[in-house]
């Protein structure tokens, strides 16, 4: 029942890949928890570095066959890259020492404040006034950007759209694009952290990659990747605005299960 489990999240998890740029990471983080439970206080850092596989793969596979044109739009952020991939090396060493009870609340904590501040200030559900001017073309995100986005998202385990979806809405993307680059984005925060993680020592019986449990993670990507193929083909068209709540909802429920889960 697990797999078919891991599977059916799999699914999803290749849904949000592509309409979130989610990568898998917040789908995955919870359900990973779930289904290593029986690994204790160790659940959780497995849990972070498993995510980390799996968004690699799975961003990987959907920045490989998305459009050059919507890829064109990462001109200028060159540096943001290195950035980037430095911060996620120091999250995932961090991760390491951090107690899995304050990875856990944090990652609830963050992902709580981001929903809230996605839905209250403008920029993200509102992106224009009435008495504003000409719209402005896309800015591309600040390179100082990168090493904190990158140990955020991988000390959390949550990528990085969390961060580059609403910085790349609020710098005049709409989300069908915001979306789409932060997959590219994601590679450069997950293939550090899967670096560290698969370095790690694991526990002794439990057929674990370092940190990362394959088991897991290779029934998540039999169902993620078949469904990012069919999406990128056949994408859905959905309002922006529809797209930016949808995003915004879908935070709610992630936040809401890795709070559950640890109470």
């Amino acid at each position: 029942m697990d797999v078919v489990m891991l599977m059916a999240i799999g699914l999803l998890t290749g849904a949000t890949t592509v309409l979130f740029g989610f990568g898998g990471g917040f789908v995955a983080v919870p359900v990973v928890v779930w289904a290593d439970a029986a690994l204790g206080t160790a659940a959780l850092p497995v849990a972070t570095a498993t995510s980390a596989l799996v968004m690699v793969v799975n961003a990987a596979f959907a920045t490989a066959v998305t459009p050059r044109s919507v890829l064109l739009a990462l001109r200028g952020s060159g540096a943001l890259l290195p950035l980037l991939a430095a911060g996620a090396c120091a999250g995932a060493y961090a991760t390491r020492f951090a107690p899995p009870a304050l990875v856990r609340w944090a990652f609830v904590a963050y992902t709580a404040l981001t929903a809230l501040d996605l839905l209250l200030r403008p920029g993200f559900l509102r992106t224009t006034r009435p008495d504003a001017g000409p719209a402005r073309a896309p800015r591309p995100l600040p390179a100082a950007a990168g090493a904190p986005i990158g140990a955020v998202a991988a000390f959390l385990g949550v990528g990085g759209s969390v961060m580059t979806v609403p910085a790349m809405r609020r710098a005049g993307h709409p989300m069908r694009v915001a979306t789409a680059l932060a997959n590219p984005l994601t590679l450069a925060v997950a293939l550090p952290a899967v670096a560290v993680s698969a370095a790690a020592s694991s526990p002794p019986g439990t057929g674990l990659v370092g940190l990362v449990d394959p088991y897991a993670a290779g029934a998540l990507l039999l169902g993620a990747l078949p469904v990012i193929a069919v999406l990128r083909r056949r994408p859905p068209r959905i309002p922006d605005r529809v797209h930016a709540y949808a995003y915004l909802v879908l935070l709610a429920l992630v936040t809401l299960a890795m709070a559950l889960g640890g109470a």
